[in-house]
């Protein structure tokens, strides 16, 4: 890239999924995003934002959320003002979690996930979660500061089976290629 490249700056992440059939318990998907500090970017988080929470600075923010898919559009939103946040952090790792309620439920018995990435009008990725129908969760997009200060983004939906609790202590491990 050339000296007039500004990187990726301010993000929105959307979630969506239909609600779960009558009578059935509600779906409920989560998005998460935990920075990662320059000095360890593959260790452990620095803090996670997910539902009820925000970034201490307030770069990270949950401005919508969903307990079970009902509305229009997309479901879940966040925001990530990379542009913002401090340079003490080099590695952003964003997620998306099912809450676990009566039963184990991966993608594959959520009705209609999609996912969405842009930055301004311009939309980085989109995903369905048809690669990753056994899982409980799964990492949607890592940013990563570069030497010069300016965001990258990797794309890619990565799979993990396990809870939500888990999920978010090792979601920053090192992605796959």
């Amino acid at each position: 890239m050339n000296g007039l490249n500004k990187g990726i700056r301010r993000v929105e992440i959307a979630l969506r999924w239909d609600p779960s059939p009558s009578g059935e318990p509600s779906t409920d998907l989560d998005l998460v995003a935990a920075p990662y500090p320059a000095d360890d970017p593959h260790g452990d988080p620095a803090y996670v934002v997910h539902f009820d929470s925000r970034s201490p600075d307030g770069t990270i923010t949950l401005n919508r959320d969903s307990k079970d898919g009902k509305g229009f559009g997309f479901d879940e939103v966040m925001t990530l003002e990379l542009d913002r946040l401090d340079g003490r952090y080099a590695r952003v790792v964003v997620g998306v979690v099912i809450q676990q309620h009566r039963a184990r439920r991966t993608f594959s018995g959520v009705g209609n996930p999609g996912l969405r990435i842009r930055e301004g009008y311009t939309v980085l990725a989109e995903d369905d979660f048809g690669g990753v129908l056994g899982a409980t969760a799964a990492t949607v997009a890592e940013f990563v500061r570069d030497g010069s200060g300016t965001w990258d983004f990797h794309p890619g939906v990565q799979g993990f089976e396990g809870d939500p609790a888990t999920f978010a202590r090792v979601m920053g491990a090192t992605r796959r290629a």
